[in-house]
Parts: structure tokens; C-alpha cells; sequence
């Protein structure tokens, strides 16, 4: 079992099973299309394997990574059974993936870091704000403090809704009218945050593309702002990515890696695509951890990423 152990329990498991259904669908047909009237793995398996999980989302390097691997088990052990298959590509992709830091006890934040300062990141669309309300409803649950900041002061409807999710989750919000200067209210909620001894920080920034380069300036000085205010934070850039966009979102996670200092990633929307394959393909080659999938619309939904289970689910 994994560090997150007791933190993944049955309920979780089931949300993760049912949200991956369409993508475990698509991987194990794909898989037996492989080995199809095949008794044993041979370099004509391999080779269509090869084809399957590139359709599967898993990407060209990370599952040229899986079948070099294979191969490597095929020319050791001489005969590999096809009914084998399933069990070592189970293992080979736990192998591969990144695991999220062990210090990370779910949505307890490290003690020596308080308040535990989250700035969440990522292009308009992707679920954003949805993904906050969430972070903050888990937070709250696990017994801590929360404060949230509307530094999306570019979208005029951004700080509309992360109020409506304030109010639901029932934490406070620092925000300021539309067109305020975002790194502003990042300020304005680390004083908040520090003078109410909270213990979590989650700020909302507006949707960037990665060829805007003004909004990436103003990213950077959102961070810069924080950190004058409490060294050594955000403790947390937080990358939101849509699975439902294949391999796009892994263009995305990159270019957004390539000008800020992104720490871990969310990927939402697994739960309507056939794509969750992607989520291996941005574990691998992002060398990020995968820390949060949202597998659903209810906020039971965004899940601690769990490689091990994720992976079994995959496979069930």
C-alpha cells in the first residue's frame, strides 16, 4: 500500500473506479487488441503495443519508456506468457510514475509552513476555480483554516464565482474589484491569512496562455509579492490541466514549466474522457508530481493522486 495508506479508503476507491471507467474501457481493449491470438510476448506484440498506448494517450516517450522495459523483461526471462501482459505493465507504469512528496499527508499542510501558501495556475477553462472551492472544502475538513484570494481580477466573473464557493464551503475570501492589480489582493490575503493564523492559502491568478507574456510577468510578480511577505512562499505553484484534452495538456503543463515554477499538478475532468491515459504521460515526463485528479462534478470528487491506485484502477 501507498504512504496515503488509511487516506484512501474504500469510498475514494470506488469515486476513482466509476471517474476512470471510460479510460479503463479504452486501455484493456486496447490491450487485448495487442494480443490477440498471441500465446506469448514476442517483438509483433511489442510493436502493436507500442501503437495501442500511443491511441491510449499515454504519449510516443512515455510509452517508448514502457516498451523498452518490455523488452528488457522479454530478453531476460526468454518466454513471457500474453496472460502476463496486464500484470507487468502494471508495474512497469507504478515504476515510472513520480510519487507526490511522502511529507504531504494528504490535506494535512507540513507544520513548519503556516500558512501553507497554494497559488493555482493554468489556462482559462480547465477548472480552476472548481478545483479551488474543492481544495478548500478538503482543507476545511481535515480541520484547518482557510483563506482564499480572487487575484483573477482579469476575468470579470472570476471572483463572482469563487465567492459562491467561499459561501459554500464556508471560508473567507480576499478579493477586490475587477481590473485591481492582482499581485494587490495576493498581498492583501497573506496579510488576512497571517493576521488570522490560518493555515491555508489558496489564491486563484487569472487564465494564462503561455504566449501572454504580460500575464506571465504578472505571475511572476504575484509570486514575488508573496515571498517578500512570508519567505519561502507559495509553497505550492499548482498546475491546472483538463485531462479531457489528451496530449494537449501536457503541451500545456510544459510550457507553463518552461516560465514559472510550477511544484505539482491538478488534472480535472477524467471522469467524461477516454483520455485518462494522459495523466501517465504528464506523471513521467514532467518529473512533477501529479498531486490532485478530479474524477467528477461533486467536490467528493478531486481525489489525492495516488500512482499505485490510480494504476490499479486502470487495470481492474
Amino acid at each position: 500500500m501507498s504512504f496515503l495508506g488509511k487516506l484512501f479508503g474504500k469510498k475514494e476507491k470506488e469515486t476513482l473506479d466509476q471517474g476512470l471507467e471510460k479510460t479503463k474501457k479504452g486501455f484493456l481493449e486496447r490491450i487485448s487488441k495487442a494480443i490477440i491470438g498471441k500465446t506469448s510476448v514476442d517483438d509483433e506484440v511489442l510493436d502493436q503495443l507500442e501503437e495501442e498506448l500511443i491511441g491510449a494517450d499515454v504519449g510516443v516517450d512515455t510509452t517508448l519508456a514502457l516498451i523498452e522495459k518490455l523488452q528488457e523483461r522479454v530478453k531476460k526471462e526468454k518466454y513471457l506468457s500474453t496472460s502476463e501482459l496486464n500484470g507487468l505493465l502494471h508495474e512497469e507504469i507504478v515504476s515510472l510514475l513520480v510519487d507526490a512528496p511522502s511529507n504531504q499527508l494528504g490535506f494535512i499542510p507540513p507544520s513548519d509552513k503556516k500558512p501553507y501558501v497554494i497559488l493555482v495556475v493554468g489556462v482559462n477553462g480547465v477548472g480552476k476555480t472548481t478545483t479551488i472551492g474543492k481544495l478548500a472544502h478538503h482543507y476545511k475538513e481535515a480541520g484547518n483554516t482557510v483563506i482564499m484570494g480572487a487575484a483573477d481580477t482579469f476575468r470579470a466573473a472570476a471572483a463572482d464565482q469563487l465567492t459562491i464557493w467561499s459561501e459554500r464551503v464556508g471560508v473567507a475570501i480576499v478579493k477586490q474589484n475587477h481590473g485591481a492589480d492582482p499581485s494587490a489582493v495576493a498581498f492583501d490575503t497573506i496579510q488576512s491569512a497571517m493576521a488570522k493564523n490560518a493555515d491555508v492559502v489558496l489564491i486563484d491568478t487569472a487564465g494564462r496562455l503561455h504566449n501572454k507574456l504580460h500575464l506571465m510577468d504578472e505571475l511572476n510578480k504575484i509570486k514575488r509579492v508573496i515571498e517578500k511577505q512570508l519567505p519561502g512562499a507559495p509553497h505550492e505553484v499548482l498546475l491546472v490541466l483538463d485531462g479531457s484534452t489528451g496530449q494537449n495538456a501536457l503541451e500545456q503543463a510544459k510550457q507553463f514549466m518552461a516560465v514559472t515554477n510550477v511544484n505539482a499538478l491538478a488534472i480535472t475532468k477524467l471522469d467524461g474522457t477516454a483520455k485518462g491515459g494522459v495523466v501517465l504521460s504528464i506523471a513521467h515526463q514532467c518529473k512533477i508530481p501529479v498531486k490532485y485528479i478530479g474524477v467528477g462534478e461533486q467536490i467528493k470528487d478531486l481525489l489525492l493522486f495516488d500512482k499505485d491506485e490510480f494504476v490499479d484502477s486502470l487495470f481492474k
